[in-house]
């Protein structure tokens, strides 16, 4: 990917950005599914420069998760749909900031909307590696369950502008 195409960038690597003073720093917290368990722990922010907020947590998979082998999304490419085949070193997976809910008294991040076969089947990346909006759009598909919605082609304000990207849906009173 090229710079001038990059929009997402992990917090960390922006000295303009920090995390919001009425917002909890989740790096490091667990990561819970539907069904409660524990599928991993957040290891950063990536922030959108575009939409000049936070778009996803970074994931840091359970080597449990992992299914060697796996391939997450399989469809045909004459279906525009790429196969993925998740290799050594790729224990990454990101999810949009409004899919979680924060349980800050115990510094837990929780998803009600993604279970664990979801999270295994999941294509994964290696900590720091760009990707691109068609990443992005697969593992959003996965996640809803709806291999058939529409997203304009490099239109991430579009993407952003759902409510599985409205932040303040992740907040949850103590």
């Amino acid at each position: 990917m090229t710079d001038k195409k990059k929009d997402l960038y992990y917090l960390d690597d922006l000295s303009d950005y920090k995390v919001a003073s009425d917002f909890s720093d989740v790096r490091g917290w667990p990561v819970k599914d539907a069904d409660d368990r524990t599928i991993g722990k957040v290891d950063g922010l990536l922030a959108s420069k575009k939409a000049e907020r936070v778009v996803y947590l970074d994931v840091e998979v359970n080597e449990e998760l992992i299914e060697d082998g796996h391939k997450p999304l399989e469809a045909s490419a004459s279906e525009g749909v790429h196969e993925f085949i998740n290799k050594e070193g790729e224990n990454h997976v990101i999810i949009p900031i409004g899919m979680v809910s924060l349980r800050e008294d115990d510094e837990e991040v929780y998803t009600d909307q993604i279970n664990r076969a979801t999270f295994a089947k999941t294509n994964r990346f290696s900590k720091g590696t760009d990707f691109d909006q068609d990443y992005e759009i697969e593992v959003y598909r996965l996640y809803l369950g709806d291999p058939t919605v529409i997203i304009p082609v490099d239109d991430r304000n579009a993407l952003y502008s759902r409510d599985e990207f409205d932040y303040t849906k992740s907040r949850q009173p103590s």
